[in-house]
C-alpha cells in the first residue's frame, strides 16, 4: 500500500503513526465521555489514558522483539523503529494492566469499573490501529487466490511484494469492529463491573485465533509450531475471562442477596 504518506524536507509522515496518532485519540475521546455518564472525572481518565498510551507502545513492541530475537540481534538499532510496524497487542495489553492495577489504586478507583470504561475504547482504537497496519504492509496474510486478495507493490512495505495475499489487516479491523459493536449493546445491558471488559477479552481472544491461521508474518510458534504465540495467549485468556465473568457475576448476585 502506501507506507509512507508525505515527505516534507527531512521530515517523514508514516502512515502507520498517523492510525495509531488517530486510534488513541479517538479511544481516549470515547473513554472520557463514557467516564463522565459515569460521574468519574474524566481528566483521570484522560491521565490514564496517556500512560496506557506509553506502556501499551513500549509492552507491544517488547513482545514483538521477543519474537523475533534473531532479527533484531542482528540489527539493534531496528529495534527503536516502531513507525515501521511491529507491535503485538497482547505485549501492549499486559503492560497496559499492570500500569491500570497501579494507578487506579493509587487513585482510589473503582478497577472493573475502570476497564469497562476503556473496553468499548479499546476495540474502537484497535479497529482504526489496523488500518495503519494495513498501509504499512505488516501484519500481513498467507498468499491466496481469493478475490479479495491484497498485493503490495511499495518497495517501502513490508509485506512480500507482488503476491496476493490475505488482507489479515483488515480481517483484524472488521473483527475489532464487531467486538466494538458487541460492547455498546452490552453496555446498556450491564450487570456488574468488569461485564464489559472480560467480554472484550474473550471476544477478542476467540477471534484473534481465528485470524492468526491466515497471518503470513513471522508469528513465533508454541508449541512444535502447531500454534501461534498469539493464538496461545489467546486461549489462556479466553479461560480466564469465562472464569473472571462467572466469578464476577456471582459476587454481583451474592451482594445482592445480603441486601
Amino acid at each position: 500500500m502506501h507506507p509512507i504518506l508525505f515527505k516534507l524536507g527531512p521530515i517523514t509522515i508514516y502512515t502507520y503513526g498517523l492510525f495509531i496518532a488517530l486510534a488513541f485519540l479517538a479511544s481516549i475521546y470515547l473513554a472520557a465521555r463514557s467516564a463522565k455518564r459515569e460521574g468519574i472525572d474524566s481528566q483521570k481518565i484522560i491521565d490514564l489514558s496517556f500512560y496506557l498510551m506509553l506502556a501499551a507502545i513500549i509492552g507491544s513492541r517488547l513482545l514483538y522483539v521477543l519474537l523475533n530475537f534473531k532479527y533484531y540481534l542482528s540489527a539493534p538499532g531496528a529495534i527503536w523503529q516502531i513507525w515501521e510496524g511491529g507491535l503485538v497487542f497482547y505485549g501492549g495489553l499486559i503492560a497496559a494492566a499492570a500500569v491500570s492495577f497501579i494507578y487506579i489504586r493509587k487513585k482510589g478507583l473503582n478497577l472493573w469499573q475502570i476497564t469497562d470504561i476503556f473496553a468499548p475504547s479499546l476495540a474502537l482504537g484497535q479497529a482504526i490501529g489496523r488500518w495503519g497496519c494495513f498501509f504499512a504492509g505488516c501484519c500481513y496474510g498467507k498468499p491466496t487466490d481469493l478475490p479479495w486478495a491484497i498485493t503490495f507493490h511499495d518497495p517501502a512495505s513490508l509485506a512480500p511484494l507482488g503476491i496476493p495475499l490475505h488482507p489479515t489487516q483488515l480481517y483484524s479491523s472488521l473483527k475489532d469492529l464487531i467486538i466494538f459493536a458487541i460492547l455498546i449493546l452490552l453496555q446498556k445491558r450491564k450487570k456488574f463491573h468488569g461485564q464489559l471488559f472480560w467480554a472484550y477479552v474473550l471476544f477478542y481472544a476467540v477471534l484473534r485465533f481465528i485470524v492468526e491461521f491466515f497471518r503470513g508474518d513471522p508469528r513465533g510458534f508454541l508449541p512444535g509450531e502447531l500454534l501461534s504465540t498469539a493464538q496461545v495467549i489467546g486461549i489462556a485468556l479466553f479461560l480466564l475471562a469465562i472464569v473472571m465473568l462467572r466469578r464476577l457475576r456471582f459476587k454481583e448476585r451474592t451482594n445482592n442477596s445480603i441486601v
